[in-house]
């Protein structure tokens, strides 16, 4: 896992943004993945960050470390984490990918124009808080997920 500090060019909001690699960060973007959480602009790029740069063996510290320090998470947070990713992993087994058309199966199970089922798939910032304007109950999904066709 890598933390980018990201930056919504919309208002300037910043924020963090949890990716596999930088290539996923990009990859997700790309594809509408990656918005500001306060105002939902897809249009996030990463902001400049200070490198971590670590103290020589001989002149350590004794104190103890924040959580983040080193670029580690405390055992207990990945535990959390991967508690959360089994969960949403047996979540996504009993619900249908249907990919870039999730605004619009949801509108149609929630208006009941479709019999009602569990789906996941893509949405756009805009379409997602236009769903919620509309009531239809959605949600992100904590971790990133790949679209089937795309799984080895």
């Amino acid at each position: 896992m890598i933390v980018f500090d990201l930056q919504c060019q919309n208002l300037g909001h910043r924020f963090e943004g949890w990716f596999a690699s930088s290539e996923d960060f990009a990859a997700q973007q790309a594809r509408g993945l990656v918005s500001c959480p306060q105002c939902g602009s897809g249009d996030v790029i990463k902001a400049p960050m200070a490198p971590a740069v670590p103290r020589k063996g001989n002149q350590r510290s004794d104190a103890p470390a924040l959580p983040m320090a080193g670029g580690k998470l405390p055992p207990e947070a990945v535990q959390m984490l991967q508690k959360l990713a089994e969960v949403q992993s047996e979540a996504l087994k009993q619900s249908r990918w249907v990919g870039d058309k999730f605004a619009d199966v949801s509108r149609a199970i929630h208006y009941g124009d479709q019999d009602h089922e569990v789906v996941h798939g893509q949405a756009t910032a805009q379409q997602a808080k236009e769903l919620l304007e509309e009531g239809v109950p959605v949600m992100p999904l904590p971790f990133p997920v790949a679209p089937p066709e795309e799984l080895n």
